[in-house]
């Protein structure tokens, strides 16, 4: 009896239900489109946003209660025009720094995908003008076409995500750079180089300055400059200072000079960054306090370039002889023991310097520099001699007929394989009448004698060598008389005492030593 009327209640519960759904109106209201909201991460201290560098990173994300977010229109304000459309949800900036602190607003408003099915030319909701719909823009042209994708935006967040950034300028760092290392001694001419960089961001770096001895008197160079020439700018002014040019380009003279140049005496040079703020570096020095560069004037129009390594005996003879030559009117630069920075710009810059060269060496003379240097030299006007041999190649030195002839006037080598010993008393002939080249006779054992074909169109013959163990040209001049060589170490040609001679010769009467 109690399971009966359980089931009556039941099947009458069922029935009343079945009326009422039978008798209700569907009126078919559907819930409307609900905008997004819009957040951004940022990194704090949980009170305020710390001062960060004007190279940031910003994250920021939206939630849309009833769809999915098609993108987010994002803008500084201050700096942007108008807003610019992204689907990331983060970015890095690199915002202007134009005072020592400065403060920018960054907002975002996140969009949905519920849009109205059809481009829009024109999307403002909320007081808000966010130009066109975005689009994909297939064919660059800058407008909308039909068929191109675009991003049918619904409902934009009309409260948006908003931030302020207080911006902290980063002081810019500078050093010189590894090729920056003065030697002791050198000439008024140098070659220098830098690195540079500023945490918000190396293009706000607006100038280096750069002073020598006193860094109240600086110039303030353009701030992307990393290395430039100092070459002195008139070596008989009373104040002497260095013209200054930039990226070591001849055609780019700036147009301030560096002053307090100190010759024959110590010198510092001194190196600063400036930003856009106007923040700067400390000076740093070159050389630092522990060592000094000493600037040497040259005497006179006649250099003799050093190019023995261990060649103290050599250095002092041909000193003696310039002594009867030329004296107090020449220097001597040793390039085997002064390391030079930027050493092919440097040391062309420093012959140029003088009128007249001496380069000698032993076996192993510095050929890239004199390939690279000497017809630049002679085609500005200056005059130079040689003495050098040179051994077989090896790591360090790469010897080749082709390399000779960048520099040389000849066709060939006579010999592939250099003589290995030439012992003394070998005689040095002039083949010609004239009396002006002396003989001369070798004083000690040579090693690595090679003898030359000289290209007879551009140079003449000026000696012969005369052995049991070798013979052929050895010497020779060009025939515009600028450029002298023997495949010799004079100082160990010495032994009738006749160099001399052929140094006077040479310089005096050929290249017009002391009539410039």
């Amino acid at each position: 009896m109690i399971l009966r009327k359980i089931k009556n209640i039941v099947l009458g519960f069922l029935a009343f239900v079945l009326i009422v759904s039978c008798t209700e109106t569907v009126t078919d209201n559907l819930i409307s489109n609900k905008a997004p909201d819009t957040f951004i991460f940022i990194f704090n201290d949980g009170s305020e946003i710390n001062k960060q560098k004007s190279r940031l990173k910003v994250h920021w994300w939206g939630d849309d209660p009833d769809g999915l977010i098609a993108g987010y229109f994002i803008k500084w304000e201050g700096i942007d025009n108008d807003w610019t459309f992204t689907t990331s949800n983060d970015s890095v900036f690199s915002l202007p720094i134009g005072s020592a602190d400065t403060n920018y607003v960054f907002k975002v408003f996140a969009a949905d995908d519920e849009g109205n099915g059809k481009y829009d030319n024109r999307l403002s909701q909320n007081g808000t003008d966010f130009g066109a719909e975005p689009f994909l823009d297939a064919n660059a042209n800058g407008s909308y076409d039909e068929g191109e994708k675009y991003f049918d935006i619904g409902l934009i967040d009309p409260t948006p995500a908003s931030q302020d950034f207080p911006i902290k300028n980063s002081t810019p760092v500078i050093e010189w750079n590894d090729l920056s290392v003065l030697p002791p001694v050198s000439f008024p001419v140098m070659t220098v180089g830098w690195n540079a960089s500023d945490l918000d961001g190396d293009e706000s770096i607006t100038k280096i300055n750069i002073a020598l001895n006193d860094t109240t008197e600086f110039v303030s160079l353009d701030g992307f400059t990393r290395i430039i020439t100092l070459i002195i700018d008139d070596l008989n002014a009373a104040d002497p200072k260095f013209r200054i040019y930039v990226d070591a380009d001849d055609n780019k003279l700036f147009s301030e000079r560096l002053q307090n140049l100190n010759l024959d005496g110590n010198n510092r040079l001194y190196l600063q960054a400036e930003d856009i703020s106007g923040a700067k570096s400390s000076f740093i020095p070159l050389p630092d306090t522990t060592s000094d560069w000493f600037i040497e004037k040259p005497k006179g129009d006649l250099l003799i370039i050093d190019d023995y390594q261990s060649g103290a005996d050599a250095k002092t003879f041909y000193e003696n002889v310039f002594d009867n030559i030329a004296p107090g009117e020449y220097n001597t630069f040793d390039i085997e023991n002064s390391s030079l920075p930027y050493t092919s710009v440097t040391l062309t810059k420093t012959i140029e310097l003088f009128d007249f060269v001496l380069w000698y060496s032993d076996p192993d003379p510095s050929l890239d520099l004199a390939s690279l240097i000497t017809q630049d030299y002679l085609s500005n006007g200056g005059k130079i001699a040689f003495s050098m041999n040179f051994k077989d190649s090896s790591a360090s030195f790469n010897f080749s007929t082709a390399g000779l002839q960048i520099f040389l006037p000849i066709d060939s080598l006579l010999q592939e394989k250099p003589l290995g010993f030439l012992f003394p008393g070998a005689t040095v002939i002039n083949p010609g009448t004239s009396l002006n080249y002396p003989n001369l006779k070798t004083s000690a054992t040579i090693g690595f004698v090679r003898t030359f074909a000289p290209n007879t169109a551009t140079a003449d013959a000026i000696y012969d060598i005369q052995s049991n163990q070798i013979n052929g040209n050895i010497s020779f001049m060009d025939k515009n008389k600028s450029l002298y060589f023997i495949g010799l170490p004079l100082h160990q040609c010495d032994g009738n005492a006749n160099v001399d001679i052929l140094l006077n010769q040479i310089f005096i009467n050929d290249f017009g030593l002391g009539s410039r």
